[in-house]
């Protein structure tokens, strides 16, 4: 095997039949479904929007869908597409050939993610749908009451989107990670979603850790602040506005920031998966 280079051709392969099987399964259907679901059906919620800009009320509503239903999709396709070539005993047949077990990988990770790109894209563009059609409709109703030509950038809803995509890749890696030296599937599933609200309370650890003394508990949420990455930086809900100009210095430390911690868990995951005993 060592003397079979690294194959990006046989990578893409691996991702291609990763793709493949992911949309068969039925988590995923359900999940494209009900999030499309609740996505087209944001604007019949609108009477709910407990005070806040309508619109505003839609694109929460759309991201949360998006983010939400995302999540769970990245943990569980990424755990089941992992596991499924175990499971079946497929993997020493695949591996029997000079595949190299970096190649499988990141073959999982980059079906994963193509997976997920089509999931976020879109929902994405089902929810700048929505929006356009009530914001015309607001509009016509209106007129005189907003100024400018509209007010939804959609090139804000579509970075959201990004941004979106962005967190279950960092999330798909870590998941990988844990496969890559779990058991079980059922443990990776567990450990996935564990790692999902961490990252989404790392304020709390990081609070926890600027507390004075030396007790373990401030010790262990140092090392967690530290260690893990902070979900909360891809939130850019905020922005939506048509008026306010998008950050591209602090899009830019977060394409670099997701890009980093993929990259690491990536390759965490091959250096585990290379020790282990199949």
């Amino acid at each position: 095997m060592n003397r079979v280079r690294f194959s990006l051709r046989r990578l893409l392969a691996i991702a291609h039949n990763t793709l493949r099987e992911a949309v068969r399964q039925k988590i995923f259907l359900i999940l494209l479904v009900l999030a499309l679901g609740l996505v087209a059906g944001a604007q019949f919620l609108r009477e709910l929007h407990f005070g806040s800009h309508e619109l505003k009320f839609l694109a929460d509503v759309g991201f949360g869908a998006i983010a939400g239903f995302g999540s769970v999709l990245a943990v569980v396709a990424t755990a089941q597409l992992f596991f499924s070539e175990i499971e079946r005993r497929t993997i020493l047949t695949l591996l029997a050939k000079p595949v190299w077990r970096a190649e499988f990988v990141l073959g999982k990770f980059a079906g994963v993610a193509v997976l997920t790109a089509v999931f976020c894209g879109g929902l994405t563009a089902l929810l700048a749908g929505a929006l356009w059609v009530r914001e015309s409709s607001l509009l016509r109703e209106l007129p005189d009451a907003f100024t400018g030509d509209g007010m939804i950038s959609y090139a804000h809803v579509a970075v959201v989107g990004l941004l979106q995509w962005l967190k279950l890749l960092l999330l798909s890696a870590l998941t990988l990670l844990v496969a890559s030296y779990a058991q079980t599937q059922l443990f990776t599933v567990v450990m996935g979603f564990v790692v999902w609200v961490i990252c989404h309370l790392q304020h709390l650890a990081q609070a926890a850790s600027a507390q004075p003394g030396a007790s373990v508990v401030r010790v262990i949420m140092g090392w967690v602040a530290h260690v893990l990455p902070d979900f909360q930086v891809f939130n850019l809900g905020e922005i939506l506005g048509g008026d306010r100009a998008l950050p591209w210095s602090y899009l830019g430390r977060v394409l670099l920031y997701a890009g980093a911690y993929v990259v690491v868990g990536c390759a965490l995951a091959v250096f585990c998966f290379r020790r282990r005993e199949l």
